[in-house]
C-alpha cells in the first residue's frame, strides 16, 4: 500500500509564500493519519503513556490526538506506525525523542529532537 493512501489534505493548504502569512514554520507539514504509541518522560523514567493518532508531521514536529492534553515542556517519547514496508516486507516505525511545545484542544505539538526509523517485525505471509 502507497503512504499516498494516508495523506489527508490539510484545510486552508499553503503552497506559496505569498499564501503563507503568519505561518512562520520552515518545514512543510503533511497530514498523516497514523497509530502512534507516546510515553512521558521525567529522569529517563515513564511518568504516563497512552495512544493516538497523528494529525500532521513534519522533519521539526508532529501534531497528534493524544486524547487529552499534556504536559507542554515535558519529553515525550512516540513510536508511530510508519504505513510503508521495508523490502515488501517489514513492518516499520518511525520513532521520536522530543519536547510537548503546545497541548490543547487541537492536538498535542511536539519538537522533535531525535527521530529514527526501526522496523517492527515481519508481516505474516
Amino acid at each position: 500500500m502507497s503512504i499516498t493512501n494516508y495523506i489527508m489534505p490539510r484545510r486552508n493548504s499553503l503552497t506559496t509564500v505569498e499564501e503563507i502569512g503568519d505561518d512562520r514554520r520552515s518545514s512543510r507539514r503533511y497530514g498523516l493519519a497514523l497509530e502512534v504509541r507516546w510515553q512521558l518522560l521525567r529522569r529517563k523514567r515513564i511518568q504516563d503513556s497512552g495512544k493516538g493518532c497523528t494529525v500532521d508531521l513534519s522533519s521539526g514536529g508532529i501534531l497528534f490526538d493524544a486524547g487529552r492534553t499534556l504536559p507542554v515542556g515535558q519529553k515525550v517519547f512516540l513510536s508511530i506506525s510508519w504505513p510503508v514496508l521495508l523490502h515488501d516486507a517489514a513492518r516499520m516505525q518511525l520513532t521520536v525523542d522530543g519536547r510537548v511545545v503546545r497541548s490543547d484542544s487541537a492536538g498535542v505539538a511536539v519538537q522533535m529532537m531525535k527521530h529514527e526509523f526501526r522496523t517492527a517485525g515481519r508481516m505474516a505471509g
